[in-house]
Order: C-alpha cells, then sequence, then structure tokens
C-alpha cells in the first residue's frame, strides 16, 4: 500500500464525520428540506443541454432524463454505470474505475461528455482506460442525447451527448436560506467507503447565491465469482487456473476526491457567476501485467500485485453568465472554462507515461424572439487545447487543436405537428509536435478540417396520448489527433495502436422513427434508427503480434448501424398494497462494414530507433469490433408510505457478431434488487437508510465492448448500504 494511500486512509474518518456532522449545523437554519427527495416526474424535468426550453417528452429528438429518487438508485462510481440501464445506453468497462458511455454502440470521441453544457476537459477518448472527469454521485440531473447532438456541440458528439447537470455555479437563488444532502455508503463486494456532502444557499439581500460540494471514495479489489481470466483464454493460453487467484480481481481498486466552490451574483434580469472544482483519483488497471521489451529490461515490480495504476488530477475554472429581455432577444447565455488536466500511467511504482492536457472552452448562446413564428436560438463555441504526452511509452504525440462553431437551432409548430430544424459548421485545426514529421516521414502532418451538420426532425401529435416522431440528420465528424498520430504502445491497454495522417472526416446519415403512447396507468416509447457512414473511422485488428500485444490500426471504410429500443412502464396496481410499477425495456444494435473484399493496408511498427514493416489485407465488409449486444431487462417497483422497493434482472446476449481476429463473448443475466426507508422530520429535515444488491446471482459476467473481457469480469455478489440526508 502506498504512502498516499494511507493517507487517504486516514482522511477517510473526517470526511465521513463532515458529511455526517453538516445536516446538523444546517438544521436550526432550514424551514423545510430540500426536493432532491422527493419523487420526480422525469418527463417534467426540462432539459439543460439545448438553449430552447422543453422537456424530454416535449422534444421531437430522443432525450432521456435522470433525477431526483431514480438517480439516487442508479448512481454509481462511472458515468457509463449510472447511465447503463437507459434503453439504447451502455457502459464501457475498463475496471471499476473507467466507465463511458455508449449511446446505442458509439462511444469515445463519437459520444460527447459535457459539464453543465461544456466538455469535461479530460482526455477519456484518448484511450479506453482513461476515465471520465466528473463524479456522478454529485449531479443533480444527466441527460442523454441519442443520435447526432452535432448541432449543439459540434463533431465530438456525432453519436451522442450526455450532460451532467451539476448546479455548481447557480443561475438562481435557492428555496430556502441554506439546502443540501449528504450521504455515506459502503459495499461489501470491494470494502467501499464514500461519503459526500453538498451545500446551497443565499443571502440575507437575494443577491448572491453559494455552492459547496465534496466527495470521498475509496474501494480495494473487488471480488469475482471465479477466475479472472476466462475458461476461453486459460485454454488459449495454455494455462492452470491457481486457485489462490479465485474470487478477487487484483489491481481493481479505485480512490477519488472531487469537490466544488461556486458563488453568482444574482439580479432581476441576470446572473453572473464564478466556480472552481477539483477531481482527483487514481485506479488499478486490471488483468493485465506489462513486460518491458527493451534491451534487457525485467518486468517492473507495480503497486500491491506488479500491476498499472493510474493516477489524474483535475482543476477546473468556469465563469458564467446571463442576461435577460435584450430586445429582439429573449436571452444571453455566456459560459467559458479553463481546464488544467494531468493523467500518469504507473507500471508499480514508476512513472511510465504522463498526459497533460490543457484546455480552454467558451460558449455564447443567443434565443432571439420568434422570427416569421420560428423559436430559436442562434450559438458560437470555441475552444483551444494543448495536450502533451511525456514518457518512453508515449503513443500520442503532443498536439494543439483549436475549434470553432457556429449554429443555429429552431422549431415552430403547425397545428399538432412541431418541427425542429437546425444547422451547424465547424472548423477544427490541429498541430502536432515536430518530432512526429521525423516518425511518420510526413512533409506536414499537421490538419485541417471543416464539418458542416443538418437535422430536422418533427412531432406529431395524433392525439393527447399518442404521438409520433421522425428525424433525418447528416452529420459530419473530423479525426481526432490520437486517430492520426497514434504510433506506439500504450502500457495500459497492452496493444500497438497506429494512427493514420491520412484520414478525412466522416460523414453520418440518419434516419429514425419514434413512437410515445401514454394512456392511464401505461406507457410505451420506442424508437427503430438506421445511420449510413461515409469514412467511418475504427480501430482495426491486424492480428499481427507485437510487444507482447496486439497491433491495431485506425482506419476507415463505409459503414452502417441498425437498431432499435422500446420501454414499457405499467402502473399495475395502486391500493392498499401500495403502488406497484412494472417496467420492461431492451434494445439492439449492429454496426457493419458495407464494403466487399478485402485491402491492402502496410504499416510500421516503432522498435527504439528501428521498425518493422507489415502489409496486411483488411477485411471491407462484415461486422465492427466490440459492438455493445442486445439486451433486455426488467422490473418491477413498489411503493408504500415511507418505503420504496425494486427488483430487477437484465439479460445480455451473447455477442456472436464479431469482427476479424475478435472472439464471442457469452450471455449473462445481472440481477439487482433496492430497498429504502425515507423519513420526513418535523424540523425540515429527512433521512434516507438505503440497501441495494447488485449481481445478486453471483454470475460471471464479461462485457464485449471492453478490451479486458477475457481477464476482467464484473463484479460479483454485492450490497451497497448507508444514509442519505436532506435538508
Amino acid at each position: 500500500m502506498t504512502h498516499s494511500y494511507r493517507a487517504l486512509l486516514r482522511r477517510l474518518p473526517l470526511a465521513l464525520a463532515l458529511a455526517a456532522a453538516l445536516p446538523l449545523t444546517a438544521r436550526a437554519q432550514v424551514a423545510s428540506p430540500h426536493d432532491d427527495h422527493k419523487p420526480t416526474d422525469l418527463a417534467a424535468v426540462e432539459v439543460q443541454a439545448t438553449p430552447l426550453a422543453g422537456t424530454a417528452e416535449d422534444l421531437a429528438r430522443p432525450v432521456d432524463v435522470l433525477a431526483g429518487d431514480k438517480l439516487d438508485e442508479v448512481k454509481a462510481n462511472s458515468l457509463g454505470e449510472t447511465v447503463g440501464k437507459l434503453p439504447g445506453v451502455q457502459s464501457s468497462y475498463f475496471g471499476p474505475g473507467v466507465g463511458r458511455p455508449i449511446v446505442r454502440g458509439f462511444d469515445g470521441a463519437r459520444v460527447q461528455v459535457l459539464s453543465d453544457g461544456l466538455g469535461s476537459g479530460d482526455v477519456s477518448t484518448v484511450s479506453v482506460d482513461h476515465a471520465v472527469s466528473i463524479e456522478p454521485f454529485l449531479a443533480d440531473q444527466i441527460e442523454v442525447l441519442k443520435g447526432p447532438a452535432t448541432l449543439l456541440y459540434g463533431s465530438g458528439a456525432i453519436g451522442g451527448a450526455v450532460n451532467v447537470v451539476d448546479g455548481r455555479i447557480p443561475e438562481r437563488a435557492t428555496q430556502e436560506p441554506l439546502q443540501g444532502r449528504a450521504e455515506l455508503r459502503g459495499n461489501t463486494v470491494n470494502d467501499e467507503k464514500t461519503g459526500m456532502f453538498r451545500l446551497d444557499g443565499t443571502s440575507a439581500s437575494g443577491n448572491f447565491v453559494f455552492h459547496i460540494d465534496g466527495l470521498h471514495r475509496e474501494t480495494g479489489d473487488y471480488d469475482i465469482p471465479g477466475y479472472a481470466e476466462s475458461a476461453a483464454h486459460m485454454a488459449e493460453e495454455g494455462e492452470t487456473p491457481d486457485p489462490a487467484d479465485k474470487g478477487v480481481l487484483r489491481n481493481s481498486f479505485v480512490r477519488t476526491d472531487s469537490g466544488a466552490l461556486g458563488l453568482t451574483w444574482v439580479g432581476e434580469r441576470g446572473f453572473l457567476g464564478v466556480g472552481a472544482s477539483l477531481f482527483d483519483t487514481r485506479y488499478g488497471v486490471p488483468g493485465h501485467e506489462h513486460e518491458h521489451e527493451h534491451e534487457g529490461e525485467p518486468p517492473v515490480a507495480g503497486e500491491e500485485e506488479g500491476g498499472v495504476s493510474i493516477g489524474m488530477d483535475q482543476r477546473r475554472y468556469e465563469l458564467r453568465g446571463g442576461l435577460d429581455g435584450l430586445g429582439p432577444f429573449k436571452s444571453l447565455r455566456v459560459k467559458l472554462a479553463r481546464t488544467e488536466y494531468t493523467h500518469t500511467e504507473y507500471e508499480g511504482q514508476e512513472v511510465g507515461t504522463v498526459f497533460d492536457n490543457d484546455s480552454t472552452e467558451g460558449r455564447v448562446e443567443l434565443v432571439h424572439q420568434p422570427w416569421g413564428g420560428w423559436d430559436g436560438a442562434f450559438g458560437l463555441q470555441w475552444g483551444q487545447r494543448e495536450f502533451i504526452a511525456v514518457g518512453e511509452e508515449a503513443f500520442v504525440p503532443g498536439s494543439k487543436s483549436r475549434d470553432v462553431g457556429l449554429f443555429w437551432l429552431g422549431e415552430r409548430s403547425f397545428g399538432p405537428v412541431k418541427f425542429e430544424v437546425g444547422a451547424r459548421h465547424d472548423r477544427n485545426k490541429i498541430d502536432v509536435d515536430n518530432a512526429i514529421v521525423e516518425a511518420t516521414g510526413s512533409a506536414r502532418p499537421d490538419r485541417d478540417f471543416s464539418t458542416s451538420s443538418v437535422s430536422a426532425a418533427l412531432r406529431w401529435n395524433i392525439s393527447d396520448d399518442f404521438h409520433l416522431s421522425f428525424g433525418l440528420d447528416r452529420a459530419q465528424r473530423s479525426p481526432t489527433a490520437e486517430e492520426l498520430y497514434s504510433s506506439g504502445l500504450h502500457v495500459a491497454t497492452g496493444s500497438v495502436e497506429l494512427g493514420d495522417t491520412g484520414l478525412d472526416s466522416e460523414t453520418a446519415n440518419r434516419a429514425e422513427l419514434g413512437l410515445h403512447w401514454h394512456n392511464g396507468p401505461f406507457k410505451l416509447s420506442a424508437s427503430l434508427y438506421h445511420v449510413r457512414y461515409s469514412d467511418f473511422i475504427y480501430l482495426a485488428d491486424t492480428g499481427i503480434d507485437e510487444h507482447d500485444g496486439p497491433v491495431r490500426l485506425w482506419t476507415q471504410d463505409d459503414a452502417r448501424f441498425s437498431g432499435a429500443e422500446a420501454e414499457f412502464d405499467w402502473a399495475f396496481a395502486d391500493n392498499a398494497s401500495g403502488l406497484w410499477n412494472l417496467r420492461v425495456f431492451g434494445d439492439v444494435v449492429r454496426g457493419k462494414l458495407t464494403g466487399s473484399g478485402s485491402r491492402e493496408v502496410s504499416f510500421a511498427v516503432p522498435h527504439g530507433d528501428h521498425s518493422h514493416d507489415y502489409t496486411v489485407d483488411l477485411q471491407r465488409g462484415g461486422d465492427l469490433p466490440r459492438i455493445a449486444p442486445s439486451r433486455v431487462g426488467g422490473e418491477v417497483r413498489w411503493e408504500r408510505d415511507a418505503l420504496r422497493a425494486s427488483l430487477g434482472a437484465v439479460r445480455y446476449a451473447r455477442q456472436d457478431r464479431v469482427a476479424e481476429f475478435e472472439s464471442e463473448t457469452p450471455g449473462y443475466t445481472l440481477v439487482d434488487a433496492h430497498l429504502a426507508w425515507h423519513i420526513d422530520r418535523a424540523s425540515g429535515n429527512a433521512w434516507e437508510v438505503f440497501l441495494d444488491g447488485s449481481n445478486l446471482l453471483d454470475e460471471e459476467a464479461r462485457v464485449h465492448t471492453s478490451f479486458l473481457k477475457d481477464v476482467a469480469p464484473l463484479p460479483g455478489r454485492g450490497v451497497a448500504f448507508g444514509v442519505r440526508m436532506f435538508f
């Protein structure tokens, strides 16, 4: 155990005591509890990700929202796991410290992760082992925009966007002079200890509003039903399982600290606020040890069991302002964020590679009065990023990126039909370090891209209970620096990744048909969608091993994605026994290359001061790698007076539609249960004691989208327990 890890253990009791003491301090000052714990009608929650106000049910484009007690029940260590039970949404997996949302089969650089409308500022799109620097436990609500969100957030949202609303810079006065919440929790599967708190308050004058929050989490290596390595993998490697390795996934620890301060001046027509936040985490990368191939170097011992771990530190500073009533314009909103991010990959106790990512992003939204019957908003977004990778195994060169985008969104109703249209144009420029010129042999590896996106959607209210929606989009995405310039071994993934400086922008043409019906206790929603990509960029396995790992190439070809999702809710009883509700959902997506035959690709794998040259044939057709499997799930919920409970299960199908050199993944079923007892006190405070069970069948579950699927299964049976306090 490292010195820093011991130090955090010593600080944990103080953090938990502080979280527990805060509601006692606030009790005398607050007359009524905060609304966070009250049942939330998610259909009525306003979506913050778009400048045109509307709820998830009002918008023609597909959006899902988590808030209130529904969000409390699903909050997890990672953002991907938190939203992973929404229809069409799953999570990537690289150990418990990493889980990025996968929206309708798209992940990585195609799904933008946002903090209150601005990019998270991390490097989670650089590689699958990099975590998102947003803490789900501190969120007020989470919004998932399905389908292209490029009109709002640029080419990085061609597959969708996930917006985490945390209220760290308040925009209006609080309902009470002081209000907040705190939570303490533990978990049996990994010896978790987590404490968090949040406070929001308003001055006596009503003009100054403040926010403060904090979280500390520590977990150990988590329990698994059997062995870390799958039976198929051990058979392939000719290995015999060691009984001493059964039941625990080594090097799967997580330690996280997060906190923020915000202060806002609020006037009659607007607000101006500033905020600062910290996100610091260290987590193990399970299931793999790296052995050096350099001359005579032995394997490096690592944290506890000789593995790889990652440390992240992010400091973020924000300025936000708004002004209402500007003549021809309804409102003006301005957002600016500066993020300083450092990401260190450790090989045992030694520093392997350090990634620095300093970014600045700004956004202006101007909502205009109706023009010709159209409500609409103009937007300008710009950003710059300076990325540096230092270390012998820095597989991505340093680069500077600059982006600017201009967009307009509009909506208008014609009787029962509502139209939403929009257009956006972006310019992206990437300047790479001069050192890459020699490595690639390119005379000028710097790249410039122009991308344009247009969208049209309609919602037809056939009746009060039934409506149809239809959407058409043309969206473009420019390649990222990682896709263009990667060149070498990435120690955390144990693979060689090679970029292509000649990649072009990809173009997606999407059509979607959706329906929504509700009548009394019944509610049904469903969607069918089809996306055709020109020059789709993907990471292809070559079938070649170097540095004791697979060689993968960033390349592009035409592709198509087809999918469907549905959700059904039935409040089947409301009587003396309580309120009973049944929820059933399912989703399926398939991603395929649309070409035929094969194409010849030549590449060189760096080896110190020389390289190994290869030529391979890549298939132009067939299934794309690491596509999420289809699912079907169900849940029964019960509420009566102070108690609520649920029992649910999700069946993940076997994924046998796999790419070349990719193995199939067995299906599995995850069963969970939740129980909460809520107490409203006469003083205005509220307490909630909860008990949550996960993977109750203790089933071996391996995530097909994960590069670690054969060496790192999901956690086994676990019981989370704790108390929430609202004041």
